[in-house]
C-alpha cells in the first residue's frame, strides 16, 4: 500500500495541535506536560510562558505550586539540556537518555575525566545530598570545578525550587532525583520506547532522524525499538519517512491557527520539527542569532513565526 504524502501544511496543523497551539486547554500543568514531550527550561522565564500559550487559565503560582509539590521537575535531560517535565515522565526520560549522555561528556572531555572519577564524585555528591539541597557552588567545592560539569550524568540530579523559577531565574539549587521524585522503576529496557511514543506524541509525525535528534541518542538506538511499536508510516513531500502513533492527531491543512506568542528556546521551533515550518527558513537566523544564546520570543500568526 502507497504510504499517504503529508504536505507541510498538514505537518504543520499536527505540530501545533499536539503542541496544544490550536486550542489552549484546562488541564493540569503535568498533563500539559506529559502531551506535549516536556518544556525547554534553560531560561526559567520560558517554561512559564509556554505553559500560559497552552493553557486556558494559567498563574505564575500554578507552575511554583506544582514545582514545591513535586508534581513536575526541572533536570537536565533530553540533548543535556533543561527540561520541564511531569514527575512521572522523569524517570523514563531520564534512564533513556542516560548512556547517551554520558558518552557525550566523555568524548568532550578528550579523556582529562573518566568514568571512574566521574562515579568517585557522584558517590562522594549523594552523600551530601542525603542531608538535602546543594548550590551549584557547593558541588564545585566538593568535587572541583572539571566534574562539577559532569557529575550530573552520574547522579541524577533536578533543581529544588525556588531555584529555577520566574523570580529566582538562575539553577543553582540541587537535589538527587531519586530523594525528590522517588526511586527509579526497574530497568525493563521499556524506557527508549516510551521516550519515542512521547516524541511522536507531542511532535510526530516525524523522520526517524528527528526522534533522535530531539532525544539526543543515536539513530541506531531509535531504529533499534521502532520494531516494537505500534507505528504508522507517511511520507513528506520531498519523499521521506515519516513515523507516528497510530491515533494521534491529524487536522487539516485548512485548521484555523490562532495567533500565539512563543518564548524563547520555544521546541517547536528547534531542529527537529524544522519539517512543519513552524518557523521559515528566511527567519531562522533571526531567531537563533549567534550573538544571542537564547533565541528570541516570537508570534505565530498562521501557524508560522
Amino acid at each position: 500500500m502507497t504510504e499517504r504524502l503529508l504536505t507541510t501544511a498538514e505537518l504543520n496543523r499536527a505540530l501545533l495541535a499536539r503542541q496544544l497551539l490550536l486550542d489552549r486547554v484546562d488541564l493540569a500543568i503535568p498533563a500539559v506536560l506529559e502531551r506535549v514531550g516536556g518544556l525547554q527550561a534553560q531560561y526559567a522565564p520560558s517554561m512559564y510562558v509556554a505553559l500560559w500559550s497552552r493553557l486556558g487559565r494559567f498563574e505564575r503560582a500554578d507552575l511554583e505550586t506544582a514545582l514545591s509539590d513535586r508534581t513536575v521537575v526541572q533536570a537536565t535531560l533530553m540533548r543535556t539540556t533543561i527540561h520541564l517535565v511531569a514527575a512521572g515522565d522523569y524517570w523514563p526520560f531520564a534512564l533513556a537518555v542516560r548512556e547517551a549522555r554520558r558518552a557525550w561528556w566523555l568524548r568532550l572531555q578528550r579523556g582529562k575525566q573518566t568514568a571512574d572519577d566521574l562515579s568517585a564524585a557522584s558517590t562522594a555528591l549523594r552523600a551530601v545530598l542525603a542531608e538535602g539541597p546543594a548550590s551549584y557552588r557547593d558541588i564545585k567545592a566538593l568535587v572541583g570545578d572539571e566534574l562539577a560539569g559532569g557529575v550530573g550524568l552520574w547522579l541524577d540530579l533536578v533543581r529544588v525550587p525556588p531555584s529555577g523559577t520566574w523570580a529566582r531565574r538562575r539553577a543553582d539549587l540541587y537535589g538527587a532525583a531519586d530523594g525528590w521524585v522517588g526511586p527509579p522503576p526497574a530497568a525493563d529496557g521499556g524506557h527508549l520506547p516510551y521516550l519515542v511514543r512521547s516524541y511522536l506524541g507531542g511532535f510526530g509525525p516525524a523522520t526517524r532522524d528527528s526522534v533522535a535528534s530531539w532525544a539526543g541518542v543515536p539513530i541506531r538506538s531509535v531504529d533499534a525499538v521502532l520494531p516494537t511499536l505500534e507505528l504508522r508510516r507517511f511520507r513528506t513531500e520531498d519523499g521521506a519517512e515519516l513515523i507516528d502513533l497510530p491515533d494521534a492527531p491529524l487536522p487539516p491543512a485548512e485548521t484555523p491557527a490562532p495567533v500565539r506568542f512563543l518564548p524563547v528556546w520555544e521546541s517547536c521551533l528547534l531542529a527537529h520539527a524544522r519539517r512543519a515550518g513552524v518557523l521559515p527558513e528566511l527567519h531562522r537566523a533571526k531567531v537563533f542569532e549567534n550573538r544571542n544564546p537564547q533565541s528570541v520570543n516570537t508570534f505565530l500568526i498562521d501557524g508560522s513565526v
